[in-house]
């Protein structure tokens, strides 16, 4: 027996892209045949950045987070934040990758108006496989990019969106939404901070942000009160803040401090206080907390992006590692325990995979103005990203125990995905938040009726008819109660029936992108979700074999 970890076979991976069986096949089979071949030597170059020099770059800036030089040497406050080179390197990887350029450059954003999304989300996976902590502040500038195009002037747009399309990482322009303080936390109704309008038809903001991540962009969209005296989200708009368009400005733009945070450390989070600080109104008053939802929206999709590609990230590496160690006198995938347990956490993968690009597909769709999708996306949206964000958690962990004490030392990837992954049940609303926003939905939407009708299609299609039937029916029984109940039970209630729905649509979410190429992987996921949604008996359990978590895997080195 040697002494080493792993056998003489293993060697590291080359390319996400081109090893992920089920990601290049989704895309091959649903994006347009113009589209997959613009996109596919953008992915492919990603593919292999995301697997050596953007895991190298994300390790060196977790570990060389930004750091705040509050004054110059004069004594002048400047509040310059400094990052580590590696930073930079993986902005411009990012901008070279088109996950902006394809989406708001305005040729290729007719070209491909149909699947805008699903472009800029593929792009966007390969690089959260790599690297979270600058995916947020590209989650902002996308989100900065939708409300500059639907909400701004005409020479807003033509002044700011070029920043954001280039492919030229020096002009890029990133975004940030300060909406987080110190009295509200997740309830922004109770937001403090004050706007007021000048002679010049500006407005002055004065007040505190809390929790202000990429502090350094240079567009923010902030919440604050033209009239105090009107409470709750009602008495919000929304400002339009550049921090860096004069000296005047970003002197009136005063960071306290940036957060310590556990995970996600390349970028940063800040305490921020606006001091008489220049911005425009965007819309009309009272309208802030509405617009600013098409930004949250897109922001909790790319959470679900992030969760994806950390979980799909730390399920390969795991894998991998299993596929070539001995342990116990065998390789480690000859253990039935380690077996079972691959076949949760893959099939759980494949279905939050599926689930997600669907979402991505639904909002593609929503914005090209289909009455039924911008009714589903309303529930979708809450419902994926609780979904994808706890199961990122559970199952990086999990991961990280099958390849025992290495999975728990720094100087390996797993921590990292662990400590990033953290943030994901938080960040863009917790998930009591989710549970009370899909409750919203269905009250004001008919996303509920058409995620029933979803769901019994494919059921029905795939033979599964008795699930729609008895589980699916029971649910929605209950659902329909939710309106008449006291609001307390409606909430727990609420819980248990969203946490239902989405493992029923998970399943359906297999059933529904299984075809002759895909059936390889996804008859193992779906044999684990009817294990899940049958009855409990006290039988002698099945095995699973080392066939089937190959094929689960749909992954090739």
């Amino acid at each position: 027996m040697s002494n080493q970890v792993l056998d003489n076979q293993f060697v590291p991976f080359s390319n996400f892209f081109r090893h992920d069986l089920a990601f290049r096949h989704f895309l091959s089979s649903q994006l347009s045949p113009d589209a997959y071949q613009y996109m596919h030597p953008k992915l492919d170059r990603l593919g292999n950045q995301a697997a050596n020099e953007l895991t190298h770059l994300a390790a060196t800036a977790d570990k060389q987070p930004p750091q705040l030089n509050k004054r110059n040497h004069l004594g002048e406050t400047i509040n310059q934040i400094n990052f580590h080179p590696a930073y930079w390197q993986m902005i411009d990887l990012a901008v070279q990758s088109e996950m902006f350029s394809v989406k708001w450059q305005p040729d290729l954003r007719q070209r491909f108006a149909a699947e805008l999304h699903q472009l800029g989300f593929a792009a966007g996976f390969l690089f959260s496989m790599a690297e979270a902590g600058v995916y947020c502040p590209l989650c902002m500038t996308d989100g900065v990019a939708r409300l500059i195009d639907r909400y701004c002037t005409d020479e807003d747009k033509t002044r700011l969106l070029p920043h954001i399309y280039t492919q030229n990482a020096n002009e890029l322009y990133t975004g940030a939404m300060f909406l987080t303080e110190k009295a509200g936390g997740s309830d922004v109704g109770a937001n403090l901070v004050t706007a007021t309008k000048q002679a010049d038809g500006t407005y002055w903001l004065n007040g505190e942000k809390w929790f202000c991540s990429n502090a350094n962009a240079q567009i923010i969209f902030a919440l604050a009160r033209t009239n105090p005296a009107i409470k709750g989200t009602k008495g919000l708009s929304i400002f339009l803040v550049e921090p860096y368009s004069s000296t005047s400005i970003k002197n009136s733009l005063d960071i306290v401090r940036l957060k310590d945070k556990l995970g996600v450390r390349s970028m940063a989070s800040a305490e921020c206080i606006f001091t008489n600080t220049p911005a425009k109104l965007v819309g009309t008053e009272g309208q802030g907390f509405k617009i600013m939802t098409d930004m949250i929206n897109l922001s909790r999709l790319y959470n679900s992006v992030s969760a994806i590609g950390l979980t799909r990230r730390a399920l390969v590496e795991s894998y991998h590692f299993l596929c070539h160690r001995t342990t116990f006198g065998t390789n480690a995938l000859e253990h039935a325990l380690i077996r079972h347990k691959l076949w949760e956490l893959g099939s759980k993968y494949l279905a939050h995979f599926y689930l997600t690009f669907h979402t991505i597909q639904v909002l593609d769709k929503a914005d090209n103005h289909h009455p039924k999708y911008m009714e589903l996306i309303r529930l979708l949206t809450p419902m994926l990203k609780k979904a994808t964000a706890q199961n990122a958690v559970y199952s990086i962990r999990e991961c990280m125990e099958l390849m025992g004490g290495l999975g728990y030392i720094e100087d390996g990837i797993m921590p990292r995905l662990m400590r990033d992954a953290m943030v994901l049940p938080i960040w863009e609303g917790a998930g009591n938040i989710m549970t009370l926003d899909m409750l919203r939905a269905i009250f004001k939407s008919e996303g509920l009726s058409i995620l029933n009708d979803d769901i019994t299609t494919i059921y029905n299609a795939h033979n599964c008819k008795h699930f729609a039937d008895t589980h699916l029916q029971a649910i929605m029984e209950l659902a329909k109660k939710l309106p008449d109940l006291p609001s307390n039970i409606c909430e727990v209630t609420a819980l248990y029936v969203f946490e239902q729905l989405s493992l029923l649509y998970q399943f359906a979410m297999l059933l529904h992108y299984t075809d002759t190429k895909s059936e390889a992987w996804m008859k193992v996921a779906a044999s684990y979700y009817v294990s899940q949604l049958s009855p409990i008996h006290n039988n002698v359990q099945t095995d699973i074999c080392r066939e089937d978590i190959e094929a689960l895997m749909a992954w090739e080195v």
